[in-house]
């Protein structure tokens, strides 16, 4: 599954690539890009885990910049 998720209050490009890192490194996503400029994560990931995968992406993202959003 590919999946378009907008952000909202992403502050720099260098927590952006943070977030990318972070996120590939969990189980289930097959890639993942952070797009700074265009306040967008483009994520693939299996269907089956979608869910689970959605809630850890949201921690890494909290843990790294706390103010962004994941508009779903």
């Amino acid at each position: 599954m590919k999946k378009v998720i907008r952000l909202q209050d992403l502050d720099c490009a260098n927590c952006a690539a943070k977030m990318e890192n972070n996120i590939r490194k969990i189980n289930g996503v097959q890639n993942v890009s952070v797009d700074f400029m265009m306040q967008k994560m483009v994520l693939e990931c299996n269907d089956e885990c979608y869910n689970d995968i959605l809630r850890e992406v949201k921690n890494v993202c909290r843990k790294i910049e706390p103010d962004c959003k994941l508009m779903i």
